[in-house]
Parts: structure tokens; C-alpha cells; sequence
């Protein structure tokens, strides 16, 4: 977010990113960087795209982030142990001096999206300098923050936009200079995304894009759990500490736009059927006969006009739209901007999972949230639930509700492209 006008020793100090020493995977000891990379914890496909990573190559960093164990605590323990045990064998090493790193992602059509990696000083919310827009739950807080204290490691970036002025400045120059060096990594992971990584660690450089950064405020685009964590950990260590950084790459979005997706929900425990005779006289439902992109087609298209989404699970799409407006005024609070009661995430959770359904949104047992959409049909299907698909929501309309302090409903969004997690981390202890 530009804050132009705002610096340093104004309201607040601004972004104050830090170098650090990296922890990279040594490519002579994998197989290869793509095969010990993943998406982040949230995005893997449990169990199937979490088995798949695991066979890819045996050091694969799901090992870390999402390690497989009968109890909370030995999972984390074994997190642990992997990591000294990859350190001790070489396949992690730390690099010879601390710096910041340029990271590149790019596809085959043309998307390029580049930012900075580093560790970002800990913040509370009145600050505003780090700004959620959605809550969170507890216990994936609890679970991230056991993960973090067993391995005394950030083992994936969070990632975090602000707003330049969309012209050159020293931060963007040393960017795209940067980009035509011979990277410290380059590789393309299956999804068909390249990535390139570069060192940064002349004082002169990394002063400057300190300094550039010290204007800005960020939002949270992907992380939130993560960056709550990073605030809990933080309050357990006495100041000064490691724990008062954390682990955040950071995309200008005025030269660097992304995209904006939304996150499904599966109710494990809801058939389609019920969940649509449940909706007789508070929503309109209509069945679609169509394929699944013309279905998203159709759903987009209802957005426009108000609330809408798409249930599936039956074999068949069932578009919801036209929500009775009596129900909406009994169901969502009204001491809250507009731009948020209207949003199609907070008449699912205010409206349709508490008032209609009857679904606790914070179980596990009740409801999962996923990324990709094939995905989420898939799964209702095989297991007689209700797949949800839900409609993105437009990035200016995250960015004003963040401003005014306002969170939207957990997974309400999806940002992207998301950092690949296992091309740089950062251990606490050195």
C-alpha cells in the first residue's frame, strides 16, 4: 500500500526488512530442486498431493512443513529431527553471508512477478504497517506455532504487497538489475512455473532498499496464520531476540500485480441434496447442466448481479444466488461497512454455514477449505459431501477493508502466484 507522505519517524517505522543468512537445499545432494519444492502447508491436497510430494524425493520440504506423524507432538519432533539431520548431512546448508534475495516466478503465458525475501520486524495491528484482511483460527495458529518452536525455523515465506508509485525507484532499478545476473538458483516445478533467486548483500543495496521500503505499509496476501504466529512466538522470547523477525516476501504490486483468487469450502457432512433443500424460499437454486469451467462462467456472471455460488458434489452444478433480503438483514451484523456485509464470503459464513446449514466454520470435521477448484468438486463427489465454489473477490476491495481495520472472513481469498516453499528458509539458531 503507498503511504506516500508517511516515513519513518511519522505514525509508524514503516517496512523494516532485514538481511539474513538463507537456508538453501544444496542441488548436488537432491535430486532436484523442483522435486524438493512445494506449494505452501495450506495448498497441499491432503492426501493425495501430500503423497505425491513425499514419493517425489525424499527431502522434499512437505517433510518439514507438513510432517506425518500419529500425534501433534511427534509430528513435530520428527519436523525437528529431519531438519538437524538434513543440516547435519549436508542437504541444507546456510549461505556464507547474510543478505536479501530477489525471487522470480514466472509461467508460459507471459505472467512475471518478482519481489524481495527477507526478514520483516514483527508488528503489532495498531501499528499498521502489517495489515490482515481476513481472521483466523486458533488452532492453525496453534498447530503453526508448535510446528515453528520444534524446529526453531521459518520454513516458508509468507507473502506480503505493498504499493509503490508505479514508477522507477532504487528498490524496482535493483530488481530488474539484479534479474539479469546469473541467479543462485533457477529451476521450473511441475505446475509450469520457472523460479530464479539471487543474493543481495552489498551494504549499498540492501541500505537502499531498506530506506525505500521504510515508506510502506504491507498487506497480507497469504499468511495470515502464519504472520499470527509470528506475533505469538514473538511475544514468548524476550526483546531483542530472532523471533522478532520473521520470514516474508514482499511483492510491489503496482509493477507486479496478482491475481486474486477465491478458497473453497467442503462440508464434509452436508450431501448436496440436503444442503439445497435447506435453501427452499431464502435463496434461488437452479441446477446447471454444464461442464465445470461453464459452470465458473455462470457464476461469474451471477456475482456481478449480487451474491452467488455454486454447489456441487451430486454429479451436477447448482447455481445459489438472489439471497431473500429479510434474511440478510437477520443474519448479518449491521455495524459493519457495507463493502464487507455484501461480500459473498460473509453471507456463506453469517447466513448460510451458521443460520441455514448449521456448520461450525472453525472444525475441521465440518469443513475444509481448498485452493483449486477441480479439486474441491472432486473430493465432494468421492466423499458424498457439498463442494462450495465461491467467486473472487476484486484486490481493491481487500485492500480498502484492510485499510479500515475491517477483516473479512477466514479464507476469503487467494492470492497468487504463491511462493514456492523450499528454495530459501531461515533457521533462528545462527
Amino acid at each position: 500500500m503507498n503511504t506516500a507522505g508517511h516515513s519513518e519517524a511519522t505514525e509508524h517505522r514503516g517496512l523494516e526488512l532485514t538481511p539474513f543468512r538463507g537456508l538453501r537445499y544444496d542441488p548436488d545432494r537432491v535430486g532436484s530442486l523442483a522435486a524438493v519444492t512445494s506449494p505452501p502447508y495450506d495448498v497441499v491436497v491432503r492426501p493425495d498431493g501430500l503423497h505425491h510430494l513425499e514419493s517425489s524425493d525424499p527431502h522434499n520440504i512437505v517433510r518439514l512443513i507438513l510432517p506425518q506423524a500419529a500425534t501433534p507432538s511427534a509430528r513435530n519432533e520428527q519436523a525437528a529431527e529431519t531438519l538437524r539431520r538434513w543440516l547435519s548431512e549436508g542437504v541444507l546448508a546456510t549461505d556464507p553471508e547474510p543478505g536479501l534475495y530477489i525471487y522470480e516466478q514466472r509461467d508460459g503465458a507471459g505472467m512475471l512477478q518478482r519481489g524481495i525475501i527477507g526478514t520483516l520486524r514483527v508488528s503489532d495491528p495498531g501499528e499498521q504497517v502489517v495489515l490482515p484482511h481476513e481472521d483466523v483460527m486458533p488452532h492453525i495458529v496453534a498447530d503453526r506455532a508448535a510446528l515453528m518452536r520444534a524446529t526453531s525455523a521459518n520454513l516458508e515465506p509468507l507473502l506480503l504487497t505493498y504499493r509503490g508509485d508505479g514508477s522507477a525507484n532504487s528498490t524496482a532499478d535493483l530488481i530488474e538489475r539484479t534479474a539479469d545476473l546469473p541467479p543462485l538458483l533457477s529451476t521450473t516445478t511441475e505446475d509450469g512455473f520457472s523460479h530464479r533467486l539471487w543474493s543481495v548483500t552489498a551494504p549499498a543495496d540492501l541500505a537502499a532498499i531498506q530506506t525505500d521500503l521504510a515508506r510502506h505499509q504491507a498487506l497480507i496476501a497469504d499468511g495470515h496464520h502464519r504472520w499470527a504466529t509470528y506475533r505469538r512466538l514473538r511475544a514468548e522470547h524476550p526483546s531483542p531476540s530472532p523471533w522478532d523477525h520473521g520470514l516474508v516476501l514482499l511483492v510491489d504490486t503496482a509493477r507486479y500485480p496478482l491475481r486474486v483468487r477465491a478458497i473453497h469450502r467442503l462440508l464434509h457432512d452436508l450431501p448436496v441434496d440436503r444442503a439445497v433443500a435447506a435453501l427452499h424460499g431464502l435463496f434461488r437454486v437452479r441446477r446447471l447442466v454444464a461442464s465445470l469451467p461453464e459452470a465458473l462462467e455462470v457464476l461469474a456472471d451471477a456475482a456481478c448481479e449480487g451474491n452467488a455460488f455454486l454447489l456441487a458434489g451430486d454429479g451436477s452444478f447448482h447455481l445459489v444466488d438472489r439471497p431473500d433480503p429479510d434474511l440478510l438483514a437477520r443474519t448479518i451484523p449491521a455495524d459493519r461497512p457495507a463493502a464487507w456485509r455484501t461480500l459473498d464470503a460473509t453471507v456463506l459464513h453469517a447466513t448460510l454455514l451458521e443460520h441455514v446449514w448449521h456448520i461450525p466454520e472453525d472444525s475441521p470435521a465440518h469443513i475444509a477449505y481448498i485452493h483449486d477448484t477441480a479439486a474441491t468438486v472432486a473430493k465432494a463427489e468421492r466423499d458424498g459431501g457439498t463442494a462450495v465454489l465461491m467467486h473472487p473477490v476484486r484486490e481493491e476491495v481487500v485492500r480498502d477493508l484492510a485499510r479500515q481495520g475491517i477483516t473479512m472472513p477466514r479464507k476469503s481469498t487467494s492470492f497468487g502466484p504463491k511462493p514456492a516453499s523450499g528454495l530459501v528458509l531461515r533457521t533462528l539458531d545462527l
